[in-house]
């Protein structure tokens, strides 16, 4: 038998789970912990199908609207880390839903930042992917009309807004660095005097492991994001990668799902994770090639990470007691 090909494996640092996607994880497990099942969970509680089936097997039910929970129904429902429209926990409420709210803390943060703005009379533009839940969620905070979606630079060259002196832009929080610099510089240019957020909008996480993506791709032959194709920060990751010059970047979200002949003549290949696939996902793919190769692994990291965001009151540890 002939001797494994060498093939040196360079892991970004941070990747995988952020301290959103843990937090929303955690609420979903500790309500079926505390309640029993099921509990029901609005929308995929993170873009990840591993998690989410995992989910499914403790007892969590999920659903893409309330509507579809049975009326008189006592478990749970829990909200996805994306955030929800305005108009979802006032159905819940009237219908007596018992809620709990995993939304990530720093797109609450955009909410707010958003719900100020409006407050203070200005139009809002929200640079982010239409249809993505969390710019679902996020425009569903304010009136019909009160923010305007800028998707690309050429919206930010065109758009025409009521008053130019009297605006302000928020971003969803997973959205390719760089993207959002050039849009947001043009939308600065074009209106001197729009209002931005205090600190950026695209969180931590989303940052963190793009920079790593942007230091591993020029030195290796392939790199695999680990991550679901309707999660935006793992698509970004993609796009980093081929944009950074990687000549192969694909996404994956278990090892089945690779393509071998495009591997077929690599000596080196970087791994990233996006914040909802977990590392156990990053473990299976480096099996896979170690089946195939000789691995030496080595860790390329970006910046050192320790958010922790506390679980909503009602499942926290203490609310046992009270």
């Amino acid at each position: 038998m002939s001797a494994k090909p060498d093939l040196k494996i360079v892991l970004c640092s941070p990747r995988g789970f952020c301290a959103g996607v843990v937090r929303a994880i955690d609420t979903v497990e500790r309500a079926l912990d505390k309640y029993g099942a099921p509990v029901y969970v609005r929308h995929e509680i993170v873009h990840n199908k591993y998690v989410v089936d995992g989910l499914k097997k403790k007892g969590a039910i999920f659903v893409e609207e309330l509507a579809e929970i049975p009326e008189n129904a006592t478990a749970p429902v829990v909200f996805s880390a994306h955030g929800v429209p305005k108009s979802v926990p006032a159905d819940a409420q009237s219908r007596n839903l018992f809620s709990l709210d995993a939304t990530c803390p720093l797109v609450t943060k955009v909410h707010r930042e958003a719900a100020i703005h409006f407050k203070r009379g200005r139009e809002i533009f929200l640079i982010g992917h239409s249809h993505h839940p969390e710019v679902v969620g996020t425009l569903g905070q304010l009136p019909v009309g009160a923010v305007t979606l800028i998707e690309t630079a050429e919206d930010a060259k065109t758009i025409a807004p009521k008053d130019p002196n009297n605006l302000a832009f928020v971003t969803q929080t997973t959205l390719s660095i760089d993207d959002t610099a050039e849009i947001v510089a043009l939308l600065k240019k074009r209106f001197p005097n729009i209002n931005g957020p205090h600190k950026e909008d695209i969180c931590y996480a989303t940052t963190n492991r793009q920079l790593a993506v942007k230091k591993v791709a020029p030195v290796v032959d392939a790199l695999i994001v680990v991550g679901a194709p309707n999660s935006s920060n793992s698509q970004r990751l993609r796009e980093v990668a081929e944009r950074e010059g990687c000549r192969i970047a694909v996404l994956a979200q278990r090892a089945a799902d690779i393509d071998w002949d495009k591997f077929g003549n690599i000596s080196s290949l970087g791994i990233t994770a996006g914040a909802s696939a977990p590392e156990v996902i990053v473990e299976e793919i480096m099996d896979a090639f170690a089946e195939r190769y000789t691995l030496h692994v080595e860790t390329v990291s970006a910046a050192e990470e320790n958010e922790f965001f506390p679980l909503p009151r009602q499942v926290r540890p203490e609310a046992a007691a009270e």
